[in-house]
């Protein structure tokens, strides 16, 4: 296990672009578009050079081989390029031969392979088809048999279901020869030296995901080292700007390469790092840092920065690439071009547009950020990419500048802009651009060198990347796809962008807003803070230091209440030396004054505007924002919650504020009119019915405690608050901010105490009209019981979150790296006490040894430490009782199970620390209730009975959460459809649900329902009227009467 830090959080030196981070793209684009600018006459030059280029290649459209001939010929338009993606993504990884079958006839069986046949001139293209095409006439066996097609027919008659799948295989792997450059270094090599090939420079790319395990990151070490003495050797004492390269990945070479352990990484990392360029000064083989998510964009450059300082005199091959669709791509070159004033080595900068744009406009949005780190539009990046190439050529004293692209536009501004071919090159990807770039390199053409971005690995390490590869360039905006649809005139693909862009009233992308206004008209999404942002990380924490002096005292807020002045004091679970406050509890006399004040004020209240109680609800929701920092400290040391926990429980709550708040204006400001007979008005009305108890839980103690609160208050209801004695001061403060808010304090009161001394009072009055209840099965069953035994009272509402046993189920075609990152964060984050946490994995056990393996090594690589340290990723538990129960859990997993994996919490902590742990057991019949902790139970299947672990989880009774891993359509609709839980997640994690978006809540055991956080959440609060009018009942019916004879 990794070393713990249980220092305090120090701040980190941030480098000074953060303002650039999530910049206003209107103001950033207007900036860059005087840099990018070189001049009319320049841009005039660009247009008819790039008319050129796109001619030449149109021309020799019929000769393209390798990627270019597929994208050509299959793109995202088509069924048969989407069923590629996926077969490539998922098939070769596959061991065993039935799910492999299942994949096969999955993507397949709507495809029409044989339109593509012989439509290429490429050997790859009909190679791939071939195979395909062979499976698709075994599943399509009524269609015209005449001629090839016949053929094939009894070929497969004769050969089985073996020989379509002997086909399928052979197609991928002619696929993947044409994206990967080798399978080892040596072959890449070999293959680079052939005639096709010589005219070209390399760069390699070791293929594989980010590492999990220390083991991977050993292993991608080795690789990286062994590859370069490999490439020296090759390179044969060539000059360094002609020689061949290597790419490295932080991530692969640390399993924990994010900000959050930024002082681990830098410790670790840059170690690592510094042996990989010290070998390669040696033999002088140039290293370049590949770029990754914007995330870690400040932290690459500390690493290089740190390793860049140390290089030795003479050596130059150090760089890095730079994303041009990111908002700081200028900045980051400004603080480059500082480091080569400072150290005095020119640094190879490779220039590129950038990947993953998607997955950055989506983590924005999750995340609830100001802005995006990206550009909206695809043009706005090519503006950035334009400035920054000026910026470059004008310094190519401090930088060699590379820049790689595949349209033609960006290599004809770069020639032009350049006035040369001297201290610069063009890059490519291997088996792209081939068409484009031959006129780069070509003496009588723009006499540019172009070298080739080469990945390097096996034909399962290229599954991610090829897909990636395919959906950026297969996408019918990108410059590939319409630089090959000869439909498109040469004009429309080479605008210039500048004047493309001057066009635009706003420089945003008018589909895509504002993370903050994805859920209008209806609301505003909540607003998150960027971690990411070591500036803002450091401002948050020193905010939130300066808090610890405070302590707060929660008393019962109920109008004439005349208790104790005294109470008891509350520690911090993550440190029981840490005093947080105190709290005064109420008692049973005090509950009852409750009740009555509650009662009394419920009928003013229901009649006051729907308009004024939505407005006080979202001022709720406001004020929550204006005091996120007290909010956060208390969850983070009253509840033990990480920084990372925190924030997201935070927005959720002011998610439930707007999201309950829109969803009652919309039902209750208007009657609805029923129809009828003439002569008669009927109206159906809603209003709310009485009184409610909300008895939160401490595992939410903001999130459901508000969004229970609010969703009875905001419906006309008075509400009594119960708090978990565990979490009182939280639900305290959030009490003092709904009396600001407007909501009167006799409608709305807080009643912190035992369960066991006021619960009785609060749920067997009759003056309780509903229970909203999140908390253990049995207590819920409890709770059912008071309110129908009650004599004489109106049968109440029951609104019930209840336990789970929670399970996944994963078969051989899941990505293994996806599933553990989703099982670690599904069983593991928050200390696993979330409702929705995964209890149970259910395995195939052909892929079992493999995945369980790098859980174990995953596991290894989690820090449990004190949630005031960024890093920490499991805090404590919430009491004694809960480390007390999971303890005599091992107890009984030692005699009924397999240990897998037990890490050990550290012996500084002072707090109910539980390290994860993970057991192999035999049955699910074994867990006679839910372990509500990081504890986590793994089983092996044979896929042959899916249908009867499907049938033992429902049997368990309960049906919270449940998550598949799958790339086979098919298998994921047959469980999905047959598993009996309230949330059903595909392919990601099982928790996190989002309000408005993942509608959460439980079925038989798990719960009640209706599912909080979404459309029918409010019904249960309301009781419905209908108003009848007989408006003929005096004088006849006018309106009838008076009806035109016309």
């Amino acid at each position: 296990m990794p070393t713990v830090n249980n220092s305090s959080t120090q701040a980190l030196n941030a480098i000074d672009f953060s303002q650039n981070y999530l910049a206003d793209e209107n103001i950033l684009i207007s900036q860059l578009l005087e840099q990018a600018n070189p001049g009319y006459e320049k841009r005039q030059a660009i247009k008819q050079l790039a008319i050129k280029l796109v001619e030449n290649v149109r021309a020799r459209i019929d000769e393209m081989d390798g990627v270019d001939a597929f994208m050509k010929e299959y793109d995202l338009s088509s069924k048969e390029g989407i069923v590629l993606m996926c077969m490539a993504e998922a098939l070769l990884r596959i061991p065993d031969k039935d799910t492999a079958e299942k994949l096969i006839k999955d993507k397949l069986l709507d495809a029409d392979w044989k339109s593509h046949m012989g439509k290429s001139d490429s050997l790859f293209v009909n190679a791939s088809t071939w195979g395909l095409m062979l499976t698709g006439k075994i599943i399509h066996v009524d269609e015209d048999k005449k001629g090839f097609a016949k053929i094939f027919d009894k070929l497969i008659n004769r050969t089985g279901e073996p020989m379509v799948r002997t086909g399928v295989y052979q197609a991928m792997k002619v696929m993947g020869k044409q994206f990967v450059m080798g399978r080892t270094i040596k072959e890449a090599l070999k293959r680079a030296q052939t005639a096709k090939h010589q005219a070209y420079r390399f760069s390699f790319d070791m293929l594989g995901e980010a590492a999990l395990t220390q083991g991977d990151a050993d292993r991608y070490l080795q690789s990286y080292l062994r590859a370069i003495k490999a490439i020296a050797s090759a390179n044969n004492k060539k000059p360094p700007e002609d020689a061949a390269t290597i790419s490295i990945k932080l991530s692969a070479l640390h399993p924990r390469y994010e900000i959050a352990n930024v002082k681990r990484v830098l410790a670790e990392l840059v170690p690592s790092v510094q042996k990989i360029v010290d070998l390669a000064t040696s033999l002088n083989v140039a290293v370049t840092v590949d770029a990754e998510e914007a995330d870690r964009l400040e932290l690459s450059l500390m690493v290089f920065e740190q390793v860049y300082s140390q290089s030795k005199t003479g050596y130059d091959g150090f760089g890095l690439v730079v994303q041009a669709f990111q908002k700081r791509a200028s900045c980051v070159i400004d603080y480059l071009a500082s480091l080569v004033d400072k150290h005095g080595h020119k640094i190879p900068l490779r220039l590129v547009k950038g990947a993953y744009w998607d997955t950055e406009i989506k983590r924005s949005q999750e995340g609830g950020l100001t802005d995006y780190p990206v550009f909206t539009r695809k043009v706005n990046t090519d503006i950035s990419y334009l400035a920054c190439a000026r910026k470059l050529l004008a310094q190519r004293e401090k930088f060699y500048p590379q820049f790689a692209t595949h349209n033609a536009n960006t290599v004809a501004a770069v020639r032009v802009m350049a006035n040369d071919n001297i201290g610069y090159e063009f890059q490519r990807l291997h088996g792209m651009g081939q068409a484009l770039h031959q006129q780069s390199i070509d003496p009588v053409g723009l006499n540019v060198p172009c070298r080739v971005y080469a990945p390097v690995g096996s034909h399962e390490d290229l599954l991610p990347y090829l897909v990636r590869r395919l959906l950026e360039n297969g996408a019918n905006t990108s410059f590939v796809n319409r630089l090959v649809d000869l439909e498109l005139d040469v004009n429309d693909i080479t605008k210039d962008p500048i004047e493309v862009v001057r066009t635009h009233a706003h420089h945003r992308h008018p589909q895509i807003p504002l993370p903050k206004d994805i859920f209008q008209p209806e609301r505003d999404n909540s607003v998150g803070i960027n971690l990411a942002d070591v500036a803002t990380l450091n401002q948050l924490e020193g905010r939130l230091e300066k808090l610890k002096s405070q302590k707060i005292t929660a008393t019962p807020l109920i109008p004439g209440y005349k208790g104790s002045a005294t109470g008891k004091d509350v520690y911090s679970p993550a440190d029981l030396d840490f005093l947080v406050g105190h709290c005064i509890d109420a008692n049973a006399q005090d509950a009852q004054l409750a009740l009555d004040n509650a009662h009394g004020a419920f009928a003013q209240w229901n009649n006051r505007a729907i308009t004024d109680r939505v407005k006080a609800i979202n001022k709720v929701a406001d004020l929550m924002q204006e005091n996120q920092d007290m909010l956060l400290y208390l969850l983070r040391h009253e509840a033990g919650k990480s920084l990372t926990d925190s924030i997201s429980e935070l927005k959720e709550a002011i998610d439930f504020c707007r999201y309950y708040a829109y969803h009652a204006n919309k039902s209750m400001s208007v009657a609805l009119k029923m129809p009828g007979p003439t002569g008669e008005s009927n109206f159906l009305s809603l209003q709310g019915k009485g009184t409610f108890i909300c008895i939160s839980p401490w595992n939410f103690p903001l999130a459901i405690y508000m969004g229970q609160v609010v969703a009875a208050l905001v419906t006309g209801n008075c509400v009594i608050a119960k708090p978990a004695e565990q979490t009182s001061i939280i639900a305290y403060y959030l009490a003092c901010l709904i009396h600001q808010a407007g909501v009167p304090q006799m409608v709305f009161q807080f009643v912190p105490g035992l369960g066991r001394e006021i619960g009785n009072t609060l749920c067997q009055s009759n003056k309780t009209t509903g229970v909203v209840f999140t908390g253990s099965t049995q207590t819920a069953q409890i709770i059912n019981k008071n309110l129908a035994n009650r004599e004489n009272a109106a049968i109440a509402t029951l609104v019930a979150e209840t336990g789970g046993q929670n399970c996944m189920i994963a078969d051989s075609s899941a990505l293994p790296e996806q599933l553990v990152k989703d099982v670690i964060a599904s069983a593991f984050v928050s200390a696993g006490q979330r409702c929705s946490a995964l209890r149970v994995l259910f395995i195939q056990k052909d892929i079992a040894d493999n995945v369980l393996t790098m859980l174990a090594g995953a596991m290894e690589q989690m820090s449990i430490d004190h949630p005031g340290h960024y890093s920490s990723d499991v805090g404590p538990l919430i009491d004694q009782a809960s480390l007390d129960k999971l303890n005599a859990h091992v107890d009984y997993m030692q005699k009924k199970g397999s240990l897998i994996k037990a890490l050990k919490v550290p012996e500084n902590l002072k707090g109910y620390y539980f390290a994860p742990h993970a057991f192999e057991i035999d049955s699910i019949e074994l867990l006679a209730e839910e372990i509500f902790g990081p504890f986590l139970h793994v089983i092996r299947y044979d896929a042959r009975h899916l249908d009867q672990v499907i049938e033992a989880i429902n049997n368990t009774g309960y049906g919270l959460t449940f998550g598949v891993h799958s790339r086979i359509n098919n298998t994921i609709e047959h469980i999905a459809t047959r598993i009996q839980v309230g949330n059903c997640y595909i392919n990601r994690s099982t928790i996190g649900a989002v309000v408005g978006v993942h509608p959460f809540g439980g079925m038989g055991l798990s719960g009640t329902g209706p599912k909080a956080g979404g459309p029918h959440y409010l019904q249960s609060f309301m009781t419905e009227k209908t108003i009848t009018n007989n408006i003929a009942a005096v004088g006849g019916n006018a309106d009838l009467l008076e009806i035109s004879e016309e």
